[in-house]
Parts: structure tokens; C-alpha cells; sequence
């Protein structure tokens, strides 16, 4: 019998991987890893995509004091909801503060380039908990996959499990995943990079 699923992916939390394996994050990649984590018995309802736009305003630098502007285009994230099956959920992106790129911080005068801005994103992993839920309650699924380390979504994993969902953990090569998250999930399964032409 065919599994109904939905693939929860957690923007953030992709890019960073997809990054370090030396990856080009585009919609492309973003929609071939979707694709990757569900497997031939399941049926694909949707994929929901959880990211914040980049950032857009002006900062003070923190040591010259000169302003300096973030514009950076969210072009791809309309390129990625228009894909078939796809839906995305932005949150926010919030401004925290300049941290040195390097610790401990050089001994010589400092510059605006021995920092990097922080931002934090706001809003993504409630509207990703929210969207569980619905799916939990309307049993639209029979199935869910993460593309997630976030312990955060602990609390909604065992909802979406008590509701009588299956919570499927995707692990991607070389990743990290916390015995809890394995713990709360029904299965964990390994999803192979996909080639990039």
C-alpha cells in the first residue's frame, strides 16, 4: 500500500550542509534533494520549505561607523515556490550584532573587516511546528520527513506521532543528528546528495 508523505525542509539547516560539501544552493539542488528523501512506495503530497529572504537594510559598521547596505535577492525563493509540489514559509531575519571572525580578536588595530554581521531567523520554526500540527490533526499524510537537526522540533515530532503520523528522520551524508531526534522519530533514513550537473 502507498504512504501519503510530505517533506518538511529546513532551510538553514540544508544550506549549511549543502555548503560545506562544496554545493551550489540553488532551486535546483534544493528541489532534488526533496525528491531524494521520499522513497518509491510513498506518495508525494507536498514539499513545505522553511527560510528567511536574505537580509535588506542599512547597518552601522562597528568600527568605522560608515553604513553599509544588505541587499541581497530573494529571487530564488520565488523560483523555488513555483516548483510543482512545493510551498514556502518564510520567516524573519533579525539583525543581532557584529561578532569577530576570528577568536581571540587580532592584537593589532581593528577593522570593519575582523567582524561579520550575526543575524538570527524569527518565526521558522513555529510556522514549520504549525504546519506539522495541521497535517497531525487533518491527517491529510500518512507520513513525514524531516530535513532537520533542530531539537527544537522535538515537541511536534511526538504530537505528529501520537496523532498516529509516521515521523521519518532524512540523514544526509556526514550529518549530525541528536539521539533525541532519532529517538522521536519512527525511522531514520539515509538520503544519498544529489548529482549536480
Amino acid at each position: 500500500m502507498t504512504s501519503r508523505a510530505a517533506v518538511f525542509i529546513d532551510g538553514g539547516h540544508l544550506r549549511v550542509l549543502a555548503r560545506q560539501n562544496e554545493f551550489r544552493y540553488d532551486p535546483d539542488f534544493i528541489e532534488a534533494v526533496a525528491l531524494a528523501c521520499v522513497d518509491p512506495g510513498e506518495d508525494l503530497l507536498r514539499v513545505l520549505y522553511y527560510d528567511c529572504a536574505p537580509y535588506q537594510g542599512s547597518l552601522r559598521l562597528p568600527v568605522s561607523g560608515q553604513r553599509q547596505e544588505f541587499a541581497g535577492s530573494d529571487e530564488w525563493l520565488r523560483q523555488l515556490a513555483a516548483k510543482r509540489q512545493f510551498a514556502v514559509r518564510l520567516g524573519t531575519l533579525k539583525f543581532r550584532g557584529f561578532v569577530p571572525k576570528r577568536v581571540p580578536i587580532s592584537s593589532g588595530p581593528l577593522s570593519d573587516d575582523d567582524f561579520r554581521p550575526r543575524f538570527e531567523q524569527k518565526g521558522v520554526d513555529m510556522r514549520l511546528g504549525l504546519d506539522i500540527a495541521t497535517y497531525a490533526s487533518d491527517r491529510s499524510v500518512d507520513r513525514i520527513v524531516l530535513v532537520t537537526a533542530d531539537t527544537d522540533c522535538l515537541p511536534i515530532m511526538k504530537r505528529a506521532r501520537t496523532a498516529g503520523l509516521q515521523v521519518v528522520l532524512a540523514e544526509l551524508p556526514n550529518q549530525r543528528l541528536a539521539r533525541e531526534l532519532r529517538w522521536h522519530s519512527d525511522f531514520v533514513r539515509p538520503v544519498q546528495w544529489p548529482r549536480q550537473g
